[in-house]
């Protein structure tokens, strides 16, 4: 028998929307000012979708982009699964109404709740399935959220970070050596409640009642938020590394959710990453939950900071509680395109600068067939671009202090303390500060009725046969750039020269643990 193929990303696509909501724009509605969301957050702007766009629209779009890029057809794609936290509806799954936008016929295709952590747990699933001998090869893993739908205006925890946008990543066999080492995961219920959307399930049925508490609009405790992403951040960095015997110095990039700029760079700086290896995309997109992960290395890869060989530490961490990380080391041979130049920083208000012209090289593409791709990790360029409207990608100045190669080798460690202000109902990551103690049931918790179960089993009255009302949403033709392309990021550290030292294999287990 022979051994199982190692799986990487053979292709990235992505897809925001066309609308910006500027930081001016959410200032007004949450009653704060627009450098207040700079200050506390580092988010600049965010994209939004328009009416009459759904989750599986924009993961359609991301998918069909990262099919390009990797020269497959729809048809190709053994496996469909995608994370989301805003589903188009409670059923069927998202991922079904992206097969079927996609032309995905052969695809088995399901959806996968993990919050922000979601790309990582479907990752982790398709890694598992395209192991398993069953004869798939290829898998499309995508992330997709539509939290505008689901936030509250007014509420300036929440309005100031969640936006919209999918990205996705096909995944499909690499040669030994590359792609991904172990994902491992993990979770803890019984924090469930710090972050949630309460309403809208079999739980809280919509009612007048949950309309008119707004509790269909995501609910989170920021300060508890932080704490754990601050806790959890050096804990899942730290396993990773020490699962393939690395030291971060044997790291290219780090990519991480997004939870904003911020408290990335703070949690990154804690545990001694350098600045320059870490991929900043928050403050271009906000918080787009289980879109974050791939679209920063869809952005890292479109900014040439990943190349052959590149060892790339991956951390999730969301709502549930949940969190992972693995090692993936990239596949990507060479680059065709131009990558634009690093633009200058805007104003903090987030209002958009002028469109910036972005050209793309010719390239050639070979046909797929399924005798042809037997053992190749893929055919194809870069994922294309649609011309769109362009978007500040200044980061937010903020001042580190300087960090050695030699400091930041070993495992995390525990930053040095830090000055505390005064703070309250505060987005997640924002300024260090104190507070006081909150009680233990948060505010977010939904109350838990018991209900009584019936012992014994329930009797079914027969159905009969009616005709069924056609669904709500008709399957138009869709309009063939539904979303903004990817804006470059000027982290720094973009270009980031590195010089490359020999490496050791990971060592690699045949299935990864829970």
């Amino acid at each position: 028998m022979s051994p199982a193929p190692s799986i990487g990303v053979l292709a990235t696509g992505t897809c925001l929307p066309e609308r910006v909501l500027t930081n001016d724009e959410v200032a007004e509605a949450a009653g704060v000012d627009p450098d207040w969301i700079v200050q506390r957050t580092g988010v600049l702007r965010r994209h939004i979708a328009e009416p009459e766009q759904a989750a599986s629209d924009l993961a359609a779009e991301a998918v069909r982009k990262a099919l390009t890029a990797a020269g497959l057809p729809a048809s190709a794609l053994g496996l469909l699964v995608l994370a989301t936290s805003t589903p188009d509806e409670l059923g069927p799954s998202t991922a079904c109404r992206v097969q079927a936008l996609v032309g995905a016929d052969r695809a088995v295709a399901f959806d996968v709740a993990a919050a922000c952590s979601g790309w990582l747990f479907a990752a982790r699933v398709a890694h598992d399935w395209l192991r398993s001998g069953t004869g798939e090869r290829y898998a499309a893993v995508v992330g997709v959220e539509v939290y505008s739908r689901f936030v509250d205006p007014a509420d300036r925890a929440t309005a100031v970070l969640f936006a919209d946008g999918a990205a996705a990543t096909i995944l499909g066999p690499v040669a030994g050596g590359e792609g991904f080492a172990s994902i491992q995961l993990g979770s803890d219920g019984s924090a469930a409640g710090d972050v949630l959307i309460p309403a809208g399930g079999s739980r809280l049925p919509a009612s007048p009642q949950t309309l008119a508490d707004r509790r269909h609009k995501v609910h989170m405790d920021g300060k508890a938020v932080r704490d754990f992403i601050l806790r959890i951040f050096p804990k899942v960095l730290g396993d990773a590394l020490h699962r393939n015997g690395l030291r971060l110095t044997d790291i290219d990039l780090l990519i991480s959710h997004q939870p904003n700029p911020l408290l990335l760079r703070r949690a990154a700086a804690d545990a001694g990453v350098p600045a320059d290896r870490v991929v900043i995309i928050g403050h271009e997109v906000g918080n787009i939950g289980a879109a974050s992960i791939p679209y920063a290395l869809a952005s890292a890869d479109h900014d040439a900071r990943l190349r052959a060989g590149s060892r790339v530490l991956v951390t999730a961490f969301g709502a549930g509680l949940t969190w992972g990380s693995t090692i993936l080391t990239w596949t990507r041979t060479q680059r065709r395109g131009v990558v634009p130049a690093p633009r200058a920083e805007t104003p903090s208000t987030g209002a958009p600068p002028t469109e910036a012209s972005r050209a793309e090289a010719p390239r050639t593409e070979a046909p797929w067939s399924e005798a042809s791709s037997a053992d190749a990790p893929r055919v194809g360029a870069s994922r294309t671009e649609v011309p769109c409207a362009e978007a500040p990608d200044a980061e937010v100045p903020c001042t580190e202090e300087p960090r050695s190669e030699a400091s930041s080798a070993d495992a995390p460690r525990v930053g040095a303390p830090r000055t505390e202000v005064l703070c309250r109902e505060a987005p997640d990551g924002e300024v260090p500060c104190t507070e006081e103690p909150r009680s233990e049931a948060s505010f977010a918790e939904v109350p838990r009725v018991e209900v009584p179960r019936a012992e014994a089993p329930c009797t079914e009255a027969p159905r009969t046969e009616a005709p069924r009302a056609d669904a709500p949403r008709a399957d138009a033709p869709r309009a063939e750039a539904p979303c903004a392309e990817i804006p470059p990021t000027d982290a720094p550290g973009a270009e980031n020269p590195r010089t490359e030292a020999p490496r050791t294999a990971i060592p690699r287990t045949e299935g990864a643990q829970l």
